[in-house]
């Protein structure tokens, strides 16, 4: 069962990264964009047929790993 995540800085955490992309595309003409936050995508196939089970499976992984749990937020967003 695929199961996807993304995980996000908290919102009163800056994100330089953010910002130089906004500035970057601004250069580029995109004038109209207030603010740009990245993050990272994971979907993750795993072995196991239930949807609760699989979301806890993932909800543990970005406890435990994915997610710096001082600075970043996640949320599980599809199982499949």
């Amino acid at each position: 069962m695929k199961v996807s995540a993304v995980i996000t800085l908290k919102k009163d955490v800056l994100d330089p990264q953010g910002k130089i992309i906004q500035q970057a595309l601004d250069g580029m003409g995109f004038k109209d964009i207030n603010e740009i936050r990245q993050g990272k995508y994971f979907e993750i196939d795993v072995k196991e047929n239930d949807p609760k089970k699989a979301h806890k499976i993932v909800e543990d992984m970005c406890k435990k790993l994915l997610a710096n749990l001082v600075i970043e937020d996640y949320k599980i967003i599809g199982i499949n």
